[in-house]
């Protein structure tokens, strides 16, 4: 039976998504390339070692990224968590599997199914890590917009360098000629995320969010077709490590999560903005790090190797 949580909806202030996008300090140096007006590297304050591990593999091709500090999910207060995730109200679809973070819970994920109107839900074994990495993503956006620019690289601490990185200011006028310049909103460095054997994974993904029960029938998930010698047109992939985003699509993602909150982690929301417009390119220039260890699984990821 679905009821409302009136001590739930009475102890927590809820304010905006916006609210709680980082404002990124002012930036110095030359943090761009060749047809890029800013590169950004996310990056936690207590992973010293993944920054270096990045920069130096950027570092013989002259790329200075702007670093950003991550947002550390798992320092978030439960005010924050709720604020952030999908309120569960009337008109809303549930009696499926979500998860949310209680008071009086320790921080710890509270399984149910959605029925409860006033809670805030995330999609089910949703961890406080990825919600730090959606924050730290579209903080990222936010800034950029702001700033104006047009095309920007977001790349995460756990990259590595299969190519030299430059020719992806040839592969943007490549796919700016092939579709026109508002012809794409995201364009991945790689091919998908790759497994820890680094073989790439096969990504089709169509699950449902409370809030929007059409999901799996407004973008084509599945779509695979090739563009061109150097690209395919995806509908869904995992891994968020290297992207580079036109203004369309930030102002796409922008909007997006300002009116639906977070739910899913930030590589299962980007694909379902309604007409969003998602690039991949064939041959891996610049990928996630298979060894690499994530800072988004659990409370103890920095004892993580």
């Amino acid at each position: 039976m679905k009821w409302i949580l009136p001590l739930l909806a009475s102890s927590l202030c809820f304010a905006d998504f916006e609210d709680h996008l980082r404002t990124l300090p002012e930036k110095t140096g030359d943090h761009t390339m060749r047809g890029i007006d800013c590169i950004y590297l996310i990056n936690l304050d207590e992973r010293p070692e993944k920054l270096a591990f990045s920069l130096k593999q950027l570092e013989p091709y002259g790329i200075n990224p702007f670093r950003v500090s991550a947002v550390n999910g798992w320092n978030l207060t439960l005010d924050e968590i709720n604020d952030i995730g999908l309120r569960y109200s009337f008109g809303m679809q549930g009696g499926f599997m979500g998860t949310s973070y209680l008071p009086g819970g320790n921080f710890e994920p509270y399984h149910s199914l959605i029925e409860n109107y006033g809670q805030t839900y995330f999609c089910h074994c949703m961890a406080r890590g990825a919600m730090g990495c959606a924050l730290s993503h579209l903080s990222i956006m936010q800034d950029a917009y702001d700033a104006g620019y047009e095309t920007i690289w977001i790349i995460e601490d756990d990259i590595e360098v299969l190519q030299n990185p430059h020719i992806l200011s040839d592969l943007i006028e490549e796919l700016d000629q092939l579709v026109g310049k508002n012809g794409w909103d995201f364009l991945f460095t790689d091919r998908d995320i790759r497994d820890a054997n680094g073989n790439h994974k096969t990504s089709y993904w169509a699950a449902r969010r409370p809030d929007l029960p059409e999901t799996g029938h407004v973008n084509d998930y599945a779509l695979k077709r090739k563009v061109g010698d150097h690209f395919c047109q995806i509908g869904s992939r995992w891994g968020s490590t290297s992207q580079i985003v036109r203004r369309s699509g930030m102002k796409k993602l922008l909007q997006y999560f300002k009116a639906h909150q977070l739910f899913f982690p930030y590589d299962m929301e980007f694909i379902l903005p309604y007409g969003i417009k998602l690039y991949a390119v064939e041959e891996d220039v610049v990928s996630n790090y298979p060894k690499a260890a994530s800072d988004n699984g659990g409370p103890n990821y920095l004892n993580a190797q």
